[in-house]
């Protein structure tokens, strides 16, 4: 508070002086009605972002950390990292028991590896979980690496792929691996399920137009206000925001797989982390596949089988889905899209060329 002397002063000054101009209005405060509220949590080695349009960011909120919770246990429950301290997954136990005993497991990762058990069939075996077999040779996550592993150590371990030696029994709800040696790993395929399951969560908990993104994975419920939410395709050979497609989404699922997120260069020849179950070696027809359909879960399985099948056998593959599509950037570069997306896709650039 100023002094008495100072405050008779300034009376004083402003009965003698111009009087000052009026203070300045206030901003104006936000319109009210529905906006986009987004949280970003770090799950399942990856950014997982869950937004809503909403009109109740508290609600959102509430919903966002229930749909967090529940990508968390998911999380625990399928990985096949070893926790010290903690019980092990599901996963970890049925690799430690392979070619010894079958394992119990819960519904969910029974479901799951039930599921990747058909995609595998469906798929001639591009897409396969035992390709965790390779787990410890090749370095593309916090451990990167940048060493192509001895040939001979790759085929010893590419011998302990087969999903036909996934032994699964409904009734008895377990699994096992035939023999000694032999991994499953549910990195292709568990993200998809749990954006899924995130997205049930956010529905019970009354939000009805929001978007849950895990990494690569993303499902769209609704619209944002009158317009649709909407999506893009990278550039495999661009930057994180560099954009080559777009297209509107409602009510459905995306899921991209490329050669440029967990990756190095070697000898002007790029290495990355989806690996051909048949050599053992990264795949190499294609750079980049983006997937439209139904569920995460299931656009989840497609992206990588298709990477590795390539964009022939790929979009024939993803065909015999319905309500399915496919975005292919191939090995040398050029565009493939399945029948009838080519109407529902704004192109936006070309591929950038590039190792």
């Amino acid at each position: 508070m100023p002094s008495l002397a100072l405050s008779v002063a300034l009376l004083i000054q402003a009965a003698v002086a111009p009087a000052p101009p009026p203070p300045p209005s206030p901003a104006a405060a936000p319109p009210a009605g529905p906006r986009v509220h987004a949280r970003t949590v770090q799950v399942m080695g990856t950014d997982a972002t869950f937004s809503a349009w909403t009109d109740d960011p508290d609600r959102a909120d509430r919903a966002f950390e229930a749909a967090y919770d529940e990508i968390r246990r998911i999380e625990i429950l399928m990985t096949d990292w070893e926790r010290p301290g903690q019980e092990p997954s599901d996963v970890v136990r049925i690799n430690k028991a392979a070619g010894k005993r079958a394992v119990k497991v819960s519904e969910e990762t029974l479901a799951v590896i039930e599921k990747s058990v058909e995609m595998s069939r469906r798929s001639d075996g591009a897409f396969d979980i035992t390709f965790a077999a390779m787990k410890g040779l090749w370095h593309f996550d916090e451990d990167l690496e940048k060493k192509i592993p001895q040939v001979v150590d790759i085929q010893a371990r590419r011998k302990l792929i087969n999903f036909r030696d996934i032994v699964v029994d409904r009734p008895a709800r377990t699994v096992k691996l035939q023999r000694v040696g032999m991994r499953l790993g549910l990195g292709g395929i568990a993200k998809g399920y749990a954006v899924d399951r995130c997205a049930d969560v956010l529905r019970a908990r009354g939000l009805t137009y929001f978007m849950v993104q895990a990494g690569g994975d993303l499902y769209v419920a609704g619209q944002k206000g009158s317009a649709n939410w909407m999506v893009g395709v990278r550039d495999p050979r661009g930057g994180p925001r560099d954009i080559i497609a777009k297209m509107p989404i409602k009510d459905h699922a995306f899921s991209t797989a490329g050669d440029y997120e967990r990756s190095f260069i070697l000898d002007d020849k790029r290495y990355h982390h989806i690996i051909d179950p048949k050599t053992g070696f990264p795949a190499t027809a294609s750079r980049g596949v983006t997937i439209f359909a139904p569920t995460a879960f299931l656009a989840d399985a497609l992206d990588d089988a298709v990477f590795i099948l390539g964009p022939q056998r790929g979009l024939e593959l993803v065909a015999s889905y319905a309500d399915c599509a496919a975005f292919i950037v191939d090995a040398q570069n050029k565009v493939w899209l399945s029948k009838g997306l080519e109407a529902r896709l704004q192109r936006t650039g070309a591929p950038t060329d590039g190792i």
